[in-house]
């Protein structure tokens, strides 16, 4: 796998173990508050809404190290796998949540995604 497409592929392993961090352990703080936009009734109410999205993006975070590790072919392979998951999440989250995930996960997510498969 090219240069490129690694360095892209752990940038969108960092920004989902960020995620992970903020939606798990600081929804309810300031940092939390600020990605939400919610006020500090409404993120201690979903608290645990956030957590278990947060444990969903820390498995991607894990699935793309994971690949990265691997290397060769079923490396490819898982990574092509969860850069696609990254980007279905990102449109999904787009289109039901909030415009802003189409940019913050899903183009990253493709970007990343077509440089795997250019380095085929």
């Amino acid at each position: 796998m090219g240069i490129v497409a690694a360095v892209l592929v752990a940038l969108v392993a960092v920004l989902h173990g960020y995620i992970l961090v903020l939606e798990m352990f600081l929804w309810d703080k300031k940092p939390g508050r600020a990605l939400s936009g919610f006020n500090a009734e409404l993120a201690a109410e979903t608290k645990a809404l956030a957590a278990n999205q947060g444990l969903y993006n820390g498995f991607l975070a894990a699935g793309l190290v994971w690949g990265l590790i691997m290397g060769g072919d079923a490396g490819r392979g898982v990574l092509v796998f969860f850069t696609s998951c990254v980007v279905v999440a990102g449109l999904y989250g787009a289109a039901t949540a909030n415009r802003r995930i189409l940019f913050a996960q899903a183009l990253p997510g493709a970007l990343a995604l077509a440089a795997v498969l250019i380095a085929g």
